[in-house]
């Protein structure tokens, strides 16, 4: 296990770094190696700053959409493949794989996948910002109005910057905030505690492509300090499970990104053939390590429950906990290892009359190179009341739960995204009515396969913009 010697995260105060007295140890979960110290920033120097977002927006708004977007492209193949700035230092590729794999416990393996994510994300922006404004002219963004179609338009900014309190569960996750910078709104970063190294990496990739500085803001900082982000910023990002969203849930201006609970249904009309759909409900519910909010969580069934469950747990027995460097290692390690422990005693104590129908081989709790895991795990519900039939936690888990085939949607509750398989026409007609499902995919598409012209986990063009009625006097 090899890392660089310790390094310094500064803050980023309008693109200038800053180092504060106050910082934070980042360790390497296994070896106990100090791998950076993170300068903090309080809630004070926040709320300062963030006073003066206005010149920082006005920095940004000099620069068109369209030298935005090349920006874009150009910080893709920084980010992916350059050394870039850190702290005193610079960070390597390398550098940056294992410096992100050993504080969080996600292999490096995975960590390069989700870096190929954000580089495509940065590459295929033009895509991304076509699917969320619907094909609007973005130059209505650098002028304030234009005409489209013959119609006079316009759009109004809701948000000074886009305030975004970010998690450490994947560097992945990080793809969802990269459309402010074209959308011409500055960024106020709040990275999670075991994952600081992604969004300054982003930072500093933009930065070097010619983004102006002004629109990046980093600010490592606690409970105070996000709270301040997430009050002046006008518009913000909030990552975390329920105690930590719960909060902000009426809060027009903050957009949650909480538990996923994202689902394989089976109609009745494809469930004889379910073991055709053994592939992409593995998929589904192992890519990333489980860490994903797409990451299935529940297999929805009319029938063949207990089959189903048993053979999803024999394939995802064969995911093996692996030392982080390994090539093959599929599972993420827990950054805190009590955590590992107290989540595999609460499905324990959860079961009642379900069934666990596969624990890797062997017990739930696993080590590997000093790392703890928790191997896959499908338990066999009765009904769709079941405290395991909507659980998501941060490793390969999936709840197999059958019901009638009347009740697949209606008892679904809250999902990011649901895979259906079924062509049933009443089925598929009461998914796309309801309220519940925020991504839905007909046929057998994982569920953490994203289509980057598609809107996911909300809109970010509508929720950074309003369209205001125009109308101008001839003559």
């Amino acid at each position: 296990m090899t890392t660089r010697p310790q390094t310094h995260l500064p803050l980023l105060r309008a693109g200038q770094p800053y180092t504060s007295l106050d910082q934070v140890a980042v360790s390497h979960i296994a070896s106990g190696q100090l791998l950076a110290r993170v300068s903090q920033a309080n809630r004070g120097l926040i709320a300062r700053d963030l006073n003066a977002m206005d010149a920082n927006r006005a920095a940004l708004d000099e620069v068109s959409v369209a030298e935005l977007l090349t920006i874009c492209t150009k910080a893709a193949a920084l980010f992916a493949t350059a050394e870039l700035p850190l702290g005193t230092g610079v960070q390597t590729v390398e550098d940056y794989v294992v410096q992100v794999s050993g504080s969080t416990g996600l292999p490096q393996a995975l960590v390069r996948a989700n870096m190929a994510k954000i580089r495509l994300v940065f590459d295929e922006m033009a895509a991304v910002l076509d699917g969320l404004t619907r094909g609007l002219d973005l130059g209505v963004l650098d002028t304030g109005e234009n005409i489209q179609d013959g119609r006079a338009l316009s759009y109004a900014p809701l948000a000074r910057a886009l305030g975004c309190v970010l998690p450490s569960n994947s560097p992945g996750v990080h793809s969802l905030w990269l459309p402010a910078i074209p959308l011409k709104t500055p960024l106020v970063l709040k990275p999670g505690r075991e994952e600081p190294w992604t969004p300054y990496r982003i930072a500093q990739a933009l930065i070097a492509a010619g983004c102006p500085p002004q629109a990046l803001s980093y600010y490592p900082t606690d409970h105070g300090g996000s709270t301040e982000i997430l009050l002046r910023c006008g518009r913000s990002l909030l990552f975390g499970g329920g105690a930590t969203v719960e909060p902000w849930l009426r809060d027009p201006g903050v957009q949650i990104h909480g538990p996923g609970r994202s689902k394989i249904l089976i109609g009745p009309d494809k469930i004889d053939d379910w073991e055709q759909y053994l592939d992409v409900m593995v998929t589904s519910i192992a890519a990333n390590g489980g860490r994903s909010c797409i990451n299935a969580s529940g297999v929805w069934v009319p029938a063949h429950g207990r089959e189903i469950a048993q053979a999803l747990g024999e394939r995802l027995a064969q995911i093996q906990a692996r030392p982080l460097e390994d090539p093959d290692a599929g599972l993420a390690a827990f950054a805190n290892p009590e955590i590992a422990h107290r989540l595999s005693d609460l499905i324990d104590a959860q079961l009642g009359d379900a069934s666990d129908t596969a624990r890797g081989r062997g017990a739930r709790v696993a080590t590997a190179d000093g790392c703890t895991f928790l191997n896959p795990t499908v338990v066999h519900v009765p009904d769709a009341d079941h405290p395991l039939a909507n659980a998501e936690y941060l490793f390969p888990f999936a709840a197999v739960v059958e019901l009638p085939a009347d009740q697949l949607a209606e008892r679904i509750g809250p999902t990011l995204v649901v895979t259906a398989l079924t062509e049933d026409e009443g089925l598929c007609r009461r998914l796309l009515a309801s309220p519940h499902v925020e991504r839905l995919n007909f046929g057998p598409i994982p569920t953490n396969q994203i289509s980057w012209d598609q809107p996911h986990e909300g809109n970010l063009f509508d929720f950074l913009y309003q369209q205001r009625a125009l109308q101008r006097l001839a003559g």
